[in-house]
């Protein structure tokens, strides 16, 4: 890709994407540059990647192609009002804040601006994110092909309408915490029977990958995974019949609804 990438701000999001873009040649490192407020930050990240890190926002957005605004919701208006004046028409915009909407964007900038809406998951850090994507109607189809390789370089990435995008939080951003969650119940049990404590994790967490990868590369339903399992009068439909009795869907559904609707409401404040 013959792009100049630019990330405003650099914490561990940021991190991993361009980690996740130097792996997989997508770019160079001198292809890359981002802003950072600490000199800590500017110090690990400069010599970690070799990239060119500085403090300087409207330096890096003029010479941007391709600019992700990698900050906190609430510093979006104070970075683009910085930046404004600085970006070129070609510039491709990208977000990665939950809550921020293309129309809010564009009218912040106050102009025809080329903006992609994201929200990547923090297993980008280990290459196993899951993104979606959310174009402008200024984007065009060679802008959306280049920042969709970026994300797939640390992961998979899906192109939505934005109406669903209050409901990606829930499916894919903070999902793994919920994934967490159950490994961590999973291996407390096992070392409630006896297992060490460091084999509890792997045992735990290997087998919630492997069922994920099986729903992945085979295709099958779920549910049909689930009963080629579940020997008749077995030890899994035991405790199957136990998650179902105890809540668990229920549970995950109304957690999840949760999660979208404090999504809608960070919408509607921003």
């Amino acid at each position: 890709m013959d792009k100049q990438i630019g990330f405003l701000g650099c914490g561990s999001m940021g991190q991993a994407m361009i980690q996740g873009m130097i792996q997989s040649n997508v770019v160079k490192p001198e292809q890359i540059a981002a802003t950072a407020v600490t000199d800590e930050t500017i110090d690990f990240v400069g010599e970690e990647y070799g990239i060119h890190i500085s403090t300087d926002n409207k330096k890096l957005a003029q010479e941007s192609d391709i600019l992700f605004l990698a900050v906190k919701p609430y510093i979006y208006q104070g970075v683009i009002q910085e930046i404004k004046s600085s970006i070129h028409d070609h510039t491709v915009i990208v977000t990665i804040a939950a809550g921020i909407t293309l129309d809010q964007v564009k009218e912040s900038f106050g102009s025809q601006v080329k903006v992609i809406r994201s929200m990547p998951n923090t297993p980008s850090l280990v290459g196993a994110g899951m993104s979606v994507l959310c174009p402008n109607d200024f984007i065009t189809e060679e802008d959306l092909h280049d920042v969709k390789e970026i994300f797939e370089s640390f992961g998979a990435a899906e192109v939505i309408d934005e109406q669903l995008m209050d409901a990606v939080p829930a499916v894919s951003g903070s999902s793994p915490a919920f994934v967490y969650m159950f490994i961590e119940a999973m291996a407390d049990t096992a070392v409630q029977q006896g297992f060490p404590r460091d084999k509890a994790y792997k045992l735990a967490s290997q087998a919630v990958q492997g069922a994920a990868r099986m729903v992945l590369e085979t295709g099958r339903h779920p549910g049909e995974l689930k009963d080629a399992v579940c020997t008749p009068g077995g030890v899994t439909i035991e405790g199957v019949n136990m998650l179902e009795q105890t809540g668990l869907r229920s549970s995950v559904i109304q957690a999840m609804n949760a999660c979208t609707n404090k999504a809608k409401e960070l919408s509607s404040d921003s």
